[in-house]
Protein backbone atom coordinates (compact mmCIF):
# COMPACT_ATOMS: atom_id res chain seq x y z
CA UNK A 1 0.00 0.00 0.00
CA UNK A 2 1.37 3.63 -1.04
CA UNK A 3 2.53 5.42 1.83
CA UNK A 4 1.67 9.24 3.19
CA UNK A 5 3.86 11.42 1.57
CA UNK A 6 3.90 14.01 3.88
CA UNK A 7 5.95 17.14 1.13
CA UNK A 8 2.83 16.37 -0.55
CA UNK A 9 0.21 16.86 2.28
CA UNK A 10 2.37 19.82 3.17
CA UNK A 11 1.96 21.23 -0.28
CA UNK A 12 -1.14 20.76 -0.73
CA UNK A 13 -2.54 22.32 2.71
CA UNK A 14 -0.27 25.43 1.36
CA UNK A 15 -2.38 25.47 -1.70
CA UNK A 16 -5.41 24.91 -0.23
CA UNK A 17 -4.87 27.39 2.00
CA UNK A 18 -3.87 29.79 -0.59
CA UNK A 19 -7.16 29.48 -2.50
CA UNK A 20 -9.02 30.14 1.37
CA UNK A 21 -6.76 33.44 1.47
CA UNK A 22 -8.34 34.73 -1.93
CA UNK A 23 -12.06 33.83 -1.38
CA UNK A 24 -12.50 35.19 2.52
CA UNK A 25 -12.15 38.98 2.98
CA UNK A 26 -9.00 39.48 5.34
CA UNK A 27 -7.84 36.21 5.93
CA UNK A 28 -4.77 36.89 4.47
CA UNK A 29 -3.91 39.73 6.34
CA UNK A 30 -4.56 37.94 9.44
CA UNK A 31 -2.24 35.24 8.37
CA UNK A 32 0.21 37.66 7.62
CA UNK A 33 0.08 39.59 10.64
CA UNK A 34 -1.28 42.79 8.90
CA UNK A 35 -4.75 43.07 10.43
CA UNK A 36 -6.72 41.74 13.89
CA UNK A 37 -10.00 43.50 15.19
CA UNK A 38 -10.78 43.23 19.27
CA UNK A 39 -14.30 41.84 18.55
CA UNK A 40 -12.95 39.46 15.94
CA UNK A 41 -9.83 38.23 17.98
CA UNK A 42 -11.68 37.61 21.21
CA UNK A 43 -14.60 35.84 19.29
CA UNK A 44 -11.93 33.58 17.64
CA UNK A 45 -10.36 32.47 20.88
CA UNK A 46 -13.49 32.08 22.15
CA UNK A 47 -14.66 29.88 19.45
CA UNK A 48 -11.05 27.82 20.16
CA UNK A 49 -11.84 26.96 23.08
CA UNK A 50 -15.37 25.59 22.22
CA UNK A 51 -13.66 23.78 19.29
CA UNK A 52 -11.20 21.99 21.57
CA UNK A 53 -13.62 20.85 23.91
CA UNK A 54 -15.51 19.21 20.84
CA UNK A 55 -12.24 18.25 19.23
CA UNK A 56 -11.41 16.25 22.08
CA UNK A 57 -14.56 14.37 22.34
CA UNK A 58 -14.05 13.77 18.61
CA UNK A 59 -10.09 12.14 18.90
CA UNK A 60 -11.71 10.29 21.93
CA UNK A 61 -14.68 8.96 19.74
CA UNK A 62 -11.73 8.03 16.76
CA UNK A 63 -9.60 6.05 19.77
CA UNK A 64 -12.72 4.29 20.40
CA UNK A 65 -13.23 3.08 16.60
CA UNK A 66 -9.25 2.34 16.62
CA UNK A 67 -10.36 -0.18 19.41
CA UNK A 68 -7.79 -2.95 19.32
CA UNK A 69 -7.34 -2.89 16.15
CA UNK A 70 -3.92 -1.62 16.62
CA UNK A 71 -2.37 -0.85 19.86
CA UNK A 72 0.77 1.27 18.37
CA UNK A 73 -1.52 3.71 16.71
CA UNK A 74 -4.11 3.82 20.04
CA UNK A 75 -1.13 4.48 22.10
CA UNK A 76 -0.18 7.00 20.08
CA UNK A 77 -3.76 9.01 20.20
CA UNK A 78 -3.92 8.27 23.45
CA UNK A 79 -0.15 10.42 23.73
CA UNK A 80 -2.03 13.32 21.85
CA UNK A 81 -5.16 13.67 23.71
CA UNK A 82 -3.53 13.63 27.37
CA UNK A 83 -1.17 16.29 25.94
CA UNK A 84 -4.54 18.35 24.67
CA UNK A 85 -6.91 18.09 27.16
CA UNK A 86 -7.15 21.27 29.46
CA UNK A 87 -5.24 23.66 26.89
CA UNK A 88 -8.69 25.26 26.49
CA UNK A 89 -7.74 26.64 30.13
CA UNK A 90 -4.41 28.44 28.50
CA UNK A 91 -6.76 30.22 26.08
CA UNK A 92 -9.18 30.65 28.78
CA UNK A 93 -7.38 33.02 30.89
CA UNK A 94 -6.73 35.31 28.10
CA UNK A 95 -10.57 35.86 27.48
CA UNK A 96 -10.94 36.68 31.31
CA UNK A 97 -8.63 39.49 30.93
CA UNK A 98 -10.21 40.57 27.33
CA UNK A 99 -13.83 40.70 30.09
CA UNK A 100 -15.38 37.47 29.27
CA UNK A 101 -16.52 35.28 32.05
CA UNK A 102 -16.39 31.94 32.06
CA UNK A 103 -20.58 31.85 32.41
CA UNK A 104 -20.34 33.90 29.24
CA UNK A 105 -17.79 31.51 26.89
CA UNK A 106 -19.89 28.80 28.33
CA UNK A 107 -23.11 29.93 26.70
CA UNK A 108 -21.52 31.02 23.59
CA UNK A 109 -23.27 28.82 20.69
CA UNK A 110 -20.60 27.15 18.65
CA UNK A 111 -20.66 28.52 14.82
CA UNK A 112 -22.33 27.06 12.39
CA UNK A 113 -18.91 26.08 10.52
CA UNK A 114 -17.16 25.10 13.59
CA UNK A 115 -20.49 22.07 14.75
CA UNK A 116 -20.31 20.87 10.63
CA UNK A 117 -16.88 20.54 10.78
CA UNK A 118 -17.27 18.00 13.94
CA UNK A 119 -20.07 16.78 13.10
CA UNK A 120 -18.20 15.41 9.73
CA UNK A 121 -15.38 14.17 11.42
CA UNK A 122 -17.28 12.44 14.25
CA UNK A 123 -19.53 10.83 10.63
CA UNK A 124 -16.31 10.30 8.96
CA UNK A 125 -14.65 8.24 11.98
CA UNK A 126 -18.00 5.93 11.40
CA UNK A 127 -16.35 5.27 8.19
CA UNK A 128 -12.35 5.47 7.78
CA UNK A 129 -11.79 4.80 11.52
CA UNK A 130 -9.26 7.44 13.57
CA UNK A 131 -8.09 8.46 10.16
CA UNK A 132 -9.97 11.82 9.01
CA UNK A 133 -9.58 12.86 13.28
CA UNK A 134 -6.07 12.52 13.23
CA UNK A 135 -5.53 13.67 9.79
CA UNK A 136 -7.54 17.13 10.28
CA UNK A 137 -5.05 16.85 13.99
CA UNK A 138 -2.16 17.00 11.92
CA UNK A 139 -3.74 20.11 9.75
CA UNK A 140 -4.54 21.98 13.19
CA UNK A 141 -0.79 21.53 14.18
CA UNK A 142 0.67 22.31 10.74
CA UNK A 143 -1.01 25.49 10.91
CA UNK A 144 -0.16 26.16 14.50
CA UNK A 145 3.07 26.22 13.75
CA UNK A 146 3.16 28.48 10.84
CA UNK A 147 0.22 30.79 11.32
CA UNK A 148 -0.51 31.10 15.28
CA UNK A 149 2.58 32.55 16.53
CA UNK A 150 2.01 35.39 13.48
CA UNK A 151 -1.79 36.48 14.46
CA UNK A 152 -0.30 35.84 18.44
CA UNK A 153 2.00 38.61 18.08
CA UNK A 154 -0.30 40.53 15.75
CA UNK A 155 -2.58 40.78 18.97
CA UNK A 156 0.35 41.49 21.28
CA UNK A 157 1.62 44.27 19.51
CA UNK A 158 -2.20 45.61 19.19
CA UNK A 159 -4.04 44.74 22.28
CA UNK A 160 -0.84 44.10 24.70
CA UNK A 161 1.31 40.92 25.82
CA UNK A 162 -0.62 40.69 28.83
CA UNK A 163 -3.68 39.95 26.44
CA UNK A 164 -1.54 36.84 25.40
CA UNK A 165 -0.41 34.44 27.74
CA UNK A 166 -2.13 32.03 27.38
CA UNK A 167 -2.49 31.74 23.72
CA UNK A 168 1.95 31.98 23.98
CA UNK A 169 2.23 29.21 26.47
CA UNK A 170 -0.05 26.55 24.30
CA UNK A 171 2.01 27.89 21.38
CA UNK A 172 5.17 26.93 23.16
CA UNK A 173 3.92 23.73 24.61
CA UNK A 174 3.46 22.74 21.14
CA UNK A 175 6.71 23.29 20.45
CA UNK A 176 8.10 21.75 23.39
CA UNK A 177 6.11 18.46 22.42
CA UNK A 178 6.87 18.47 18.91
CA UNK A 179 3.36 18.13 17.83
CA UNK A 180 3.50 18.71 14.30
CA UNK A 181 6.16 15.66 14.15
CA UNK A 182 3.71 13.22 16.16
CA UNK A 183 0.53 13.81 14.61
CA UNK A 184 1.99 12.89 11.28
CA UNK A 185 3.36 10.03 12.47
CA UNK A 186 0.10 8.82 14.08
CA UNK A 187 -1.72 10.22 10.89
CA UNK A 188 0.83 8.04 8.87
CA UNK A 189 -0.14 4.88 10.57
CA UNK A 190 -3.81 5.85 10.66
CA UNK A 191 -3.98 6.10 7.13
CA UNK A 192 -2.09 2.96 6.29
CA UNK A 193 -4.18 0.72 8.63
CA UNK A 194 -7.55 2.41 8.13
CA UNK A 195 -7.47 4.63 4.47
CA UNK A 196 -5.50 5.67 1.86
CA UNK A 197 -3.15 8.78 1.11
CA UNK A 198 -6.28 9.62 -1.60
CA UNK A 199 -9.03 10.01 0.88
CA UNK A 200 -6.22 11.66 3.09
CA UNK A 201 -6.02 14.35 0.20
CA UNK A 202 -10.36 14.79 -0.07
CA UNK A 203 -10.47 14.72 4.14
CA UNK A 204 -7.73 17.58 4.31
CA UNK A 205 -9.82 19.89 1.10
CA UNK A 206 -13.11 19.48 3.25
CA UNK A 207 -11.44 20.31 5.91
CA UNK A 208 -9.44 23.55 4.57
CA UNK A 209 -13.02 24.37 2.90
CA UNK A 210 -14.55 24.42 6.08
CA UNK A 211 -12.03 26.46 7.84
CA UNK A 212 -12.21 29.06 5.15
CA UNK A 213 -16.22 29.03 6.11
CA UNK A 214 -15.01 29.43 9.38
CA UNK A 215 -13.19 32.73 8.80
CA UNK A 216 -15.72 33.93 6.44
CA UNK A 217 -18.51 33.59 9.31
CA UNK A 218 -16.43 34.64 11.94
CA UNK A 219 -15.76 37.98 9.84
CA UNK A 220 -19.54 38.02 9.57
CA UNK A 221 -20.64 37.77 13.07
CA UNK A 222 -17.98 40.59 14.30
CA UNK A 223 -16.63 42.92 11.90
CA UNK A 224 -19.81 42.48 9.70
CA UNK A 225 -22.20 43.30 12.27
CA UNK A 226 -20.51 46.00 13.47
CA UNK A 227 -20.22 47.75 10.49
CA UNK A 228 -24.15 46.59 9.41
CA UNK A 229 -25.10 48.10 12.75
CA UNK A 230 -23.26 51.45 12.52
CA UNK A 231 -24.56 52.09 8.57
Amino acid sequence: MPKLDRDRLESLAAELLEKQFKRVPKMRELHRGEWIDRDYYIRHITETVLRIRLNNEVDSYALYKVGSKDDQLAAKLARYLAEEFGHENMFTRDLQKFGLTIEELDATPVLSSTAKLMGYLRLEADHDGPAPTTIWDWFVEWYSDRYNPVITDKAAEEFGKEYVHGTQAHIAFDEQHDHDELMFRTVSRAVENFSTPEKAEVYLTTFIDLIGDYFAELYEVTVGAREAASA
